[in-house]
């Protein structure tokens, strides 16, 4: 197969350190390259984006791990990676829904993106109705997941 080459169209600016970055409640900038802001034109009339960034931070040994626990997680069972959302894969891309709240030139203002601080942004997309899908199927462990974390907001 060929190389793929990415070039970052931006990064990520946000105060959220270690497990803050999780909180869907954070919000943070992204600082696109100023040759890029006219891209951004009538961006503002979508109300969520996604995000697709570089997970700059993870080192190149992690990247060849084909099986993980999910969270890293002992009592959850080994899962391939592609069947989790582990930055530990082969091409650390992340992918996240966030809310647009504003857009000042070159400089977008979002809720929810789960990225550090310096994270290079590689594309940026509106979300609409094609992105939804029902019903939507999950395995059991990740159910599991989810239900603790609702246990722990409550």
């Amino acid at each position: 197969m060929e190389k793929i080459w990415l070039e970052p169209i931006g990064l990520v600016r946000t105060k959220a350190i270690g497990r803050e970055v999780s909180d869907r409640g954070r919000v943070s900038e992204i600082i696109l390259r100023e040759d890029l802001a006219e891209a951004l034109d009538r961006i503002e009339s979508f109300s969520h984006l996604l995000i697709i960034f570089w997970m700059h931070g993870i080192p190149n040994e992690e990247r060849t791990r084909k099986k993980v626990h999910p969270r890293g997680r002992m009592d959850m069972p080994l899962v391939g990676v592609f069947a989790t959302r582990t930055p530990y894969r082969r091409n650390p891309i992340g992918l996240t829904l966030v809310e647009l709240l504003e857009v000042r030139g070159n400089i977008l203002t979002v809720r929810g993106l789960d990225a550090f601080d310096g994270t290079p942004i590689l594309d940026i997309k509106p979300f609409d109705r094609w992105d939804t899908a029902e019903p939507v199927r999950l395995p059991e462990w990740r159910i599991r997941l989810e239900k603790e974390a609702n246990d722990k907001r409550q």
